[in-house]
């Protein structure tokens, strides 16, 4: 057998010769051997059926695999033999074949290797090659008929003796016993063919060569160690001589394919063509596995990073990450945080059994050179993956965010499993998600502590006492408790002796809000304490929003309250775009009080009108934000005639009952949290009637 480049030449004139152009499609090698089958049938070259028939086979089945283009085969018989060439259309140099002199190797293990194809081509042509033409390239072989055998001794099971030597010579395989094996595939439709198909081939090569027995042994690398995946015949005795072929598998599989016969010329061959056969499945295995394990890590880490994204509290979030952990990627898990002085501090820990957390916690508390305490501060310290020993085997990895180290993640292995690298991998994936959740929940709480300091220092911190008046307020943040919002309200004396009521409403939220809240808190109070007439300080106070609001306006109810010498009340009351208040009188009548104006910030020059409310005792007036009207519930609004409605059985009772049945009546009107916040104030004549 020999390789040659370029096209096979003939001038022989008792040729026959086919071309025919067949599509890319599955049935196109059962096309070509019917091609090749009758012109070998009227050369009368039966001889040489199963060698043509098998080769053609490869070099089509490559052609339409590899190439996907049209093909040509044109097969050329003559008396001394057969020629077949399989050209395609596809673009692009074809692999280097170097020729050489004629292989009368009997193992084809040793023959050059350039895939099945070429490699049965090379093993049972007399010679082949390769053409290249500007439309394609091609492959042919030439199969040329067998010399008569010379005179023998004809040997038992195929053997010959040759004349001069007088030894026994054993043949390679057959085209026949190769065809058999390649027949043999896995069933596309079981959950797992490899056991069936590694069986069937190991059966059909053990009655090929007389084995004995035959096992094919499967580590895949998932801690269970080496497995039989397939057997065939009896156990091997002690002492006898068996034939190994090792699996050409990747990491993390291994195999190995053994059979109980002697090695030889003929067995060598067909258990190195069954072990390629099965370790290209296994690949493919393999290959599927690690892809649908990849596709279950990146469901598991979206899974994770929405569980962590939902959780804004720092000790929940803390507690969660050893739950994600075990008992999936580890037989234990711990989270230590550092303090402000560096100091690691455990602050959650899970073990797949809950009877050794005891233990755990014992050992990570332990101190010494080679505790996991020490181990901890040097994965902190260097920022890597560190191994902890014994007894808890594991690893710790760093938890960093936004180049802050906030603590360490430490893991243990499973007693049978040690950590591959994708789960290592998966595990600092998943200590970078944790500590970004950490670092954002940490985050949150500090805003939320600053937004609610903001809000207490926009309220009053307690309503003044007044004999005779009752004064008393709810307020309801929004519900996003890290943002500050604009309702405000407070009582202040004015230098006549009257009270001033304030309730106002920013528009907006956050800071900026927070900002023009203060504003206007502040100037109120300045005007008012230099007895600035209430209109006359609502102006200054728009002039004020229009400067330095930002855009952003106010509503505003004052009152300025004044008791009289028979107990009742006298309210002056100044409406800035504000919600009229509710008067409840005492003997349950209720009424919107007030006349509209204009809100601050947004004109230049504003109307306030006036209005005296006289308010006997038992009456409550009632002021309040458009969080209370404007809570939702679905489609459905709270409203003003809702209120009413729910103020009206009030009558009678003190400020404080009043304001807080109307915070628990607005509240409950809806399941969802407030969408904006909610400010409540009752002034009620406290007056004992004369």
């Amino acid at each position: 057998m020999s390789a040659e480049i370029g096209g096979p030449f003939s001038d022989r004139t008792d040729e026959r010769v086919r071309r025919v152009r067949l599509p890319a499609d599955r049935r196109t090698p059962a096309a070509a051997r019917a091609i090749v089958r009758s012109v070998l049938a009227e050369a009368k070259l039966d001889e040489l059926l199963n060698e043509a028939l098998l080769l053609t086979t490869e070099l089509s089945t490559n052609a339409v695999e590899h190439a996907g283009t049209e093909l040509d085969i044109e097969v050329v018989a003559d008396e001394s033999g057969l020629t077949v060439t399989v050209s395609d259309f596809a673009v692009g140099p074809i692999e280097k074949v170097t020729a050489r002199p004629k292989n009368d190797l009997t193992d084809i293990s040793e023959v050059s290797e350039r895939g099945r194809g070429l490699l049965l081509v090379d093993h049972f042509a007399s010679r082949w090659g390769t053409t290249h033409l500007p439309t394609g390239k091609g492959v042919w072989f030439r199969l040329d008929r067998k010399a008569p055998t010379p005179t023998g001794t004809a040997s038992p099971q195929g053997t010959q003796t040759s004349p001069a030597a007088g030894q026994v010579t054993v043949p390679a395989p057959s085209a026949g016993a190769l065809s058999a094996l390649m027949q043999i595939a896995p069933d596309s439709y079981a959950d797992d063919p490899l056991p069936d198909f590694a069986g069937a081939l190991l059966a059909r090569v053990g009655e090929m060569v007389g084995a004995a027995g035959g096992t094919v042994r499967l580590d895949r690398g998932d801690g269970n160690g080496s497995q039989v995946l397939a057997r065939y015949g009896r156990q091997p005795r002690l002492g006898d001589d068996l034939l190994r072929v090792p699996l050409a598998v990747h990491r993390p599989y291994s195999g190995e394919l053994e059979l109980d016969a002697a090695p030889s010329g003929y067995a060598q061959p067909l258990a190195a063509l069954m072990a390629e056969r099965l370790s290209l499945h296994l690949e493919n295995d393999r290959l599927r596995r690690a892809d649908v394990r990849r596709q279950s890590w990146l469901t598991f880490l979206a899974e994770a990073s929405e569980l962590l994204a939902q959780s804004l509290d720092v000790e929940l979030t803390m507690a969660l990450i050893p739950q994600l952990v075990v008992p999936r990627l580890g037989q234990w898990c711990a989270v230590h945080t550092t303090d402000e002085w560096g100091r690691l501090k455990l602050a959650a820990a899970s073990h797949a059994d809950e009877a050794v957390l005891p233990e755990l916690h014992k050992v990570l508390n332990d101190e010494g050179a080679d505790s996991v305490q020490a181990r901890l501060r040097e994965a902190s310290r260097s920022g890597s993956q560190v191994p902890i020993g014994g007894p808890m085997d594991g690893f710790a990895v760093p938890l960093v965010a936004r180049g802050q180290r906030l603590g360490t993640l430490a893991v243990g292995r499973h007693l049978r499993h040690r950590h591959d690298p994708d789960e290592v991998a998966v595990l600092e994936d998943v200590a970078r998600r944790a500590a970004l959740a950490i670092e954002n929940a940490r985050i949150h709480a500090e805003r939320r502590r600053v937004a609610h300091t903001l809000q207490q220092s926009l309220l009053p911190p307690v309503l003044p006492v007044v004999d005779g008046i009752g004064f008393a307020a709810e307020y309801v943040p929004t519900g996003d408790d890290a943002d500050v919002g604009g309702d405000f309200y407070d009582v202040l004396p004015l230098p006549d002796g009257r009270w001033l009521v304030v309730v106002g409403d920013v528009s907006g939220k956050g800071v900026q809000a927070a900002a023009v809240t203060g504003l206007v808190r502040d100037v109120i109070r300045v005007l008012v304490g230099d007895g600035k007439p209430l209109p006359e300080a609502l102006a200054r106070l728009n002039e004020t929003l229009v400067e330095r609001g930002g855009g952003r306006y106010c509503t505003l109810a004052l009152a300025a309250v004044e008791q009289d010498h028979d107990g009742r009340l006298a309210v002056e009351l100044h409406l800035a775009g504000h919600d009229r208040p509710v008067l409840v009188r005492g003997n349950g009548r209720t009424s919107f009080v007030g006349t509209g104006g204009t809100a601050l910030g947004l004109l230049d020059s504003i109307a306030t009108p006036a209005m005296t409310v006289p308010m006997a005792p038992g009456d409550a007036l009632i002021f309040y934000t458009d969080g209370v009207t404007e809570r939702r519930r679905g489609r459905e609004l709270f409203g003003l005639d809702r209120l009413r409605d729910a103020a009206a059985p009030l009558a009678g009772y003190s400020a404080d009952v009043v304001a807080a049945r109307l915070r628990s009546t607005a509240i409950g009107f809806s399941g969802e949290t407030p969408r904006d916040d909610i400010a409540i104030l009752v002034l009620r004549n406290d007056a004992v009637p004369v």
